[in-house]
């Protein structure tokens, strides 16, 4: 868990005239999308995996490019895109988890080497409610949900959260369920 010592989620507002795939679409008559999931490859592909209206029908599809200076910078950091969405005249919103506050301020400070104005909408640091979990149940769980694992269908894999985390995917199941097995046996025994 050191590489996770301090997370914080992250929502940004920029203006990204250079989105490849926001372009792509825009040339399709299609304005709005969502970033669903992002994934940087060795070989400097970034794939995007977008959620779209066609026609009244909304559509999911994986695209390919050699990503903006904005995912490029996200993923170059460690962090992890949770999401993004495109609002008016390029603008997007993108909202991701990063594993230390240091690793924050280097996006931020690379994406005003960019000349990028970046409206920073939303910074929370992780918070140990010292509660019924221990603190590394709790921050594990946290990130699991923000990353998406508790979501159907998943946007991450225990083994990708694992590898994230710098633990063997065992020891993310096991504190994992022993954290969900304290919290319903906290709910069953507070409940009539």
């Amino acid at each position: 868990m050191e590489n996770w010592s301090e997370p914080y989620e992250v929502t940004i507002e920029v203006e990204n005239l250079s989105c490849k795939i926001l372009n792509s679409l825009k040339s399709k008559g299609l304005n709005f999308a969502r970033i669903v999931d992002v994934r940087g490859f060795k070989d400097g592909i970034i794939k995007h995996l977008i959620s779209f209206d066609e026609n009244g029908l909304n559509k999911i599809s994986w695209f390919e490019s050699e990503g903006c200076d904005i995912c490029k910078t996200i993923i170059k950091h460690g962090a992890f895109l949770v999401s993004g969405k495109s609002l008016l005249n390029s603008i997007i919103l993108y909202n991701f988890i990063v594993p230390t506050f240091n690793s924050y301020k280097a996006i931020m400070e690379d994406l005003e080497k960019f000349g990028l104005k970046v409206k920073i909408k939303r910074l929370s640091k992780f918070e140990h409610k010292k509660t019924i979990l221990t603190e590394s149940q709790e921050k594990i769980l946290w990130l699991a949900f923000k990353m998406g694992y508790f979501d159907y269908p998943r946007k991450i894999k225990s083994k990708e959260l694992a590898n994230e985390l710098g633990i063997s995917e065992a020891t993310f199941s096991e504190i994992c369920r022993r954290g969900i097995r304290r919290l319903v046996a906290d709910y069953f025994k507070s409940s009539p």
